[in-house]
């Protein structure tokens, strides 16, 4: 880069230690820019979306708040949820707005075992571990296809229905981008991740999309597996695992028992992707909002940071985000650790650890 690259980021703190780990994470990207000699920026906007503003407001953002997202290079989220709003009223209203939205139909969940973080996963070669979930992130199990009714016939008597909606599109897209992957990864492969035995319909359609697609990729090993054996290989065979792509539902439960057996969800990172580049995309931890500790400084900076890497490897900047990468890394190696993995560092020291860490890793290079 020649010139300077402004990239403009709407931030979205979010709630309880969403506002703590978003501050950290902005720490290390402005220390990322003072450090590129001009060749970029970035230029942040705060929005105060949350559930704070829904108890002020009776909603969880503005009304154009989509719309406002959509000129910028990316968005970074912290959490969502907090005493005082019901989960689904603040997911709904908040994050899975803004995915749909703007269409950021491919959710990337990393699991990767640090060094020096304490394990939770009896095996002999942990550090080696390195897998990634491909979760479809428009549709399936979180279309919010159904509705409650005959409320009126009294307590015990109300029905609801929750209709997960598949198409062929929606299918065709997300598998297609994890055998892409997959070929950009060192063992190329692809396992996909259904329960079409008892999900006779969408389930089907998804599997006989993988059998179709999996045709233009020779090179790339696939494997099937319904969900139940997925979650048992996690634990029992994760060796075997390199990119796994599953439903809306099924690839956000296994992705926190991924990161739960990397050590903690407060290290795991996620990007909710538009691919085309239409809309901004979106870059989260995976952990909640964790209201009992908001406030107190111990929160895990980890995964907020590492989605900071994603946002840099997906706004072009790839060596930055090796680098970024590479810190946490070291950091975690030379034993500076939160609460939730063994340690007693906190929220501020470990973003420290991290930016004095990327000073060494790049003179390493």
């Amino acid at each position: 880069m020649s010139a300077e690259k402004k990239f403009r980021i709407a931030v979205i703190p979010g709630d309880g230690i969403g506002k703590e780990v978003v501050r950290e994470g902005l720490r290390v990207l402005d220390h990322l820019a003072n450090e590129s000699n001009g060749q970029f920026s970035f230029e942040s906007d705060f929005f105060p979306w949350g559930c704070e503003y829904y108890l002020e407001n009776g909603k969880m953002m503005d009304e154009d708040g989509v719309e406002k997202l959509k000129d910028y290079d990316a968005i970074y989220f912290g959490a969502v949820g907090f005493p005082g709003v019901p989960d689904h009223v603040s997911l709904w209203g908040l994050r899975l707005a803004i995915c749909q939205g703007l269409d950021q139909w491919a959710n990337i969940r990393p699991v990767e075992f640090l060094p020096g973080v304490p394990r939770r996963l009896n095996h002999p070669d942990v550090e080696t571990l390195n897998w990634i979930l491909v979760r479809e992130n428009s549709e399936g199990e979180y279309s919010g296809v159904g509705g409650r009714n005959f409320s009126g016939r009294g307590n015990g008597n109300e029905v609801a229905v929750q209709s997960a909606l598949f198409t062929e599109q929606g299918c065709e897209r997300i598998i297609r981008y994890a055998f892409d992957l997959a070929r950009t990864r060192k063992r190329k492969k692809v396992t996909s991740v259904t329960k079409s035995n008892a999900q006779q319909y969408g389930m089907v359609l998804w599997d006989e999309v993988f059998a179709r697609v999996s045709k233009e990729y020779p090179d790339v090993e696939t494997d099937q597996q319904l969900v139940d054996a997925m979650a048992a290989q996690f634990v029992l065979h994760p060796e075997e695992l390199e990119v796994v792509v599953a439903s809306n539902l099924f690839a956000d439960i296994l992705s926190d028992l991924g990161s739960a057996l990397a050590g903690s969800l407060g290290i795991a990172a996620s990007a909710n992707l538009n691919p085309e580049g239409c809309t901004p995309s979106m870059f989260e931890s995976v952990h909640g909002s964790a209201p009992d500790i908001a406030g107190e400084g111990i929160a895990n900076p980890i995964g907020t940071i590492g989605s900071a890497a994603l946002m840099l490897d997906h706004l072009g900047l790839k060596e930055e985000a090796k680098l970024l990468n590479k810190a946490i890394e070291e950091t975690t190696r030379k034993g500076f650790l939160t609460r939730d993995i063994g340690g007693t560092h906190n929220t501020v020291e470990i973003t420290d650890a991290i930016i004095e860490n990327l000073s060494m890793v790049k003179e390493e290079v």
